[in-house]
């Protein structure tokens, strides 16, 4: 690793192109702003933001780790899949992406529907907007309901309205989880589970391995000493990458959390490697 790579790299940072915050270039800003050496842009089933990040960050010092965060099943569980490296111009992942934003399209128009018959009135408009890219998710509307006077804040909109098992809560479709890891691989791309200590169960682990996961989110802004702990010893044990972020949406209690949680420019290293064994595979 060459000198100039010493730092640290923010590998789960979201965007305005899915349920972020801050767009590509405003965080691009916030890395620079914290010295890091490097960002893997993880919008969710969604790639636009990669490019305008890329274009920001052109002769600055930070590294534009093209990346994805998609939703993915296990029987009936959700789980969430990172790519890192991803060739975001390929058809395996545009085709695949482009479905997936549809269906998203079609659940959103359900839910608000539904929170029509509430009594909660939110126009297509106003939550679609402009939108010709990027995709749109539960946590988008309840920003919009917060600003519309419907519920007090986010989590009154999750609670009462729009969370799992709630009036308004509409499931959406999710690739199973063996596509989703293939997808990522034929992209060029390092498969990756995000944040395993949210999920509560590790019992899936022999099966994401088998169909090709190669690595382990171990460092989350959500996992604490012990969890992280935990699945370090997991990735080892299973041969598995480990690579951590901060999974960033953007405002937090009076901070920016890009950055909360890093991994070392080796770690970034290691990915690369394992995204260029993953690409020579591919012919």
């Amino acid at each position: 690793m060459s000198k100039d790579k010493v730092g640290y790299a923010d590998l789960h940072v979201h965007t305005t192109y899915s349920d972020g915050m801050l767009t590509p270039e405003e965080v691009v800003g916030k890395a620079l702003d914290l010295n890091l050496k490097a960002i893997a842009i993880t919008d969710h089933d969604c790639i636009e933001g990669i490019e305008p990040a890329i274009k920001a960050a052109k002769g600055t010092s930070l590294e534009i780790v093209p990346g994805v965060e998609v939703s993915a099943a296990v029987e009936d569980k959700e789980i969430h899949l990172l790519g890192y490296f991803i060739d975001w111009k390929s058809s395996p992942i545009v085709d695949t992406l482009t479905g997936m934003k549809t269906n998203r399209v079609e659940r959103m128009e359900k839910i608000l529907s539904l929170l029509k018959e509430q009594g909660l009135e939110i126009s297509e408009e106003k939550v679609f907007g402009t939108l010709k890219e990027g995709t749109v998710g539960r946590l988008h509307l309840a920003r919009i309901m917060v600003e519309e006077g419907k519920v007090r804040n986010i989590q009154e909109a999750f609670d009462k309205y729009i969370g799992d098992g709630k009036p308004c809560h509409i499931k959406h479709k999710r690739l199973d989880f063996s596509k989703a890891i293939k997808m990522i691989r034929r992209s060029g791309g390092v498969p990756v589970i995000a944040h395993p200590g949210t999920m509560g169960s590790d019992k899936y682990f022999p099966v994401y391995i088998e169909k090709g996961l190669r690595g382990v989110e171990a460092f989350h802004s959500k996992h604490n000493f012990v969890v992280n702990n935990k699945y370090v010893r997991l990735a080892k044990k299973y041969g598995l990458l480990i690579t951590g972020g901060s999974d960033c949406h953007g405002m937090g209690p009076g901070r920016i959390l890009i950055g909360k949680t890093t991994v070392s420019c080796e770690t970034l290293d290691e990915l690369r490697e394992e995204a260029e064994r993953i690409k020579a595979e591919l012919g």
